[in-house]
């Protein structure tokens, strides 16, 4: 062990005469665990709702959806034209609109959604959403998300009333399944028909509003996108799951940077902290400090010294607030006891997920600022004059 850090730990650890010098290097370790314990929950919290939010998004909605205006007259010359592709696993035509639901006295507007019950679940979650009844329409089926079902109090078995700007009578359709995907959004306004049944509500013949794609890599959206204009041309609107929720995740984005800035000011203040203490040190370590000049130790040296002593706090601060960090996350996402109200956060628990390179700069960044911290007392240690520092002992 080097003679610097020798020193470092024993002016850390040993007993000094001024108490409060060692109040204030608790505070400044307790200070810097605060910050990164703060940093890395509310990072682990914010990424695990932006993936949260991704999978729900993704699950109900697929990765791709291809449009055209007007319609899409024949669904699979689109699929067979794109199917080649790489990334390409699964597509499915489906058809959107509005439409009005009733049962008994409870009515409201949905958005209706017509799909096909057998390739559906290729790019879909909407079969493992399913709680209860299952994915099979039969004739006249309808199925209801949980939120949708429960403010119109209708059950499996039920009779729902459809209306659509172009039904001449309202349809009665059955009961046949209730999904719940974890989103309120969707939960509360989103149901599902056979697709041939919702041409028959549009009267749209053999239209169907486009294609949904499903395909390996989510995060390769945007070059697959690309690649189905080429293989299609320009007649298409092709939209990715990114385009089509691009602001939240953008906000997200934003809102995760904000946080992170916010709560390393709690470990600059800690760092603060760090400086007087060793400001402190300096000042009653000045005829040791003589002393080393005076057996050859250089400026350098000195400044190590005590840049080691700040370092160690820092060190000290942030491996207690990552095991703190990271212990807490592990039992919010292991035991889910926060609770959120879903009508708000889409959500209904705290979603946790701790993303290893965030956490990384997290540690790095506090031991860095903790770095900074002791330039400035460990640069005015160095130049103390020993002759000066020994003048009075």
């Amino acid at each position: 062990m080097k003679y610097q850090l020798f020193i470092s730990l024993r002016y850390l650890f040993a007993k000094r005469k001024e108490k409060f010098i060692s109040l204030i290097s608790l505070f400044s370790i307790l200070g810097v665990a605060t910050g990164v314990m703060a940093l890395i929950i509310v990072i682990a919290v914010m990424s695990g709702f932006d993936d949260d939010l991704k999978n729900k998004i993704i699950g109900t909605n697929s990765h791709i959806l291809v449009e055209k205006d007007g319609g899409v007259e024949n669904p699979d010359l689109v699929i067979a034209k794109i199917k080649d592709m790489d990334q390409f696993m699964a597509a499915s035509p489906f058809l959107n609109g509005q439409a009005v639901i009733r049962f008994k006295d409870q009515a409201t507007g949905i958005l209706l959604r017509g799909i096909d019950q057998e390739r559906e679940p290729s790019v879909t979650n909407i079969k493992q959403y399913i709680t209860g009844g299952k994915l099979d329409f039969g004739e006249d089926g309808i199925i209801l998300g949980s939120e949708l079902a429960k403010k119109l109090g209708a059950v499996l078995g039920g009779q729902v009333k459809i209306v659509t700007a172009a039904s001449k009578k309202p349809e009665v359709l059955t009961v046949r399944g209730i999904f719940s995907s974890g989103m309120y959004e969707y939960d509360s306004n989103l149901a599902f028909v056979s697709i041939r049944k919702a041409q028959e509500l549009y009267d749209t013949k053999n239209l169907v509003s486009g294609v949904a794609l499903k395909i390996k890599d989510v995060e390769k959206a945007e070059q697959v996108k690309r690649q189905i204009y080429d293989k299609i041309g320009f007649d298409y609107w092709v939209l990715t799951w990114m385009d089509a929720n691009r602001n939240l995740f953008s906000a997200i984005k934003l809102e995760k940077t904000v946080m992170f800035i916010i709560l390393a000011l709690i470990i600059m203040v800690a760092c603060f902290n760090i400086a007087s203490t060793l400001i402190m040190v300096v000042m009653e370590k000045t005829k040791d400090i003589g002393i080393l000049k005076s057996i050859g130790a250089t400026n350098s040296s000195i400044m190590a010294i005590f840049s080691l002593n700040g370092i160690l706090i820092g060190l000290s601060g942030t491996a207690l607030g990552a095991a703190s960090g990271f212990f807490i996350c592990y039992l919010l996402k292991t035991y889910q006891f926060i609770s959120l109200p879903k009508d708000i956060y889409y959500i209904d628990k705290l979603p946790v997920l701790i993303v290893w390179s965030d956490s990384l700069v997290i540690i790095l960044s506090a031991i860095a600022i903790s770095f900074i911290s002791t330039l400035y007392p460990a640069y005015r240690a160095s130049r103390l004059d020993p002759v000066e520092a020994l003048r009075y002992e």
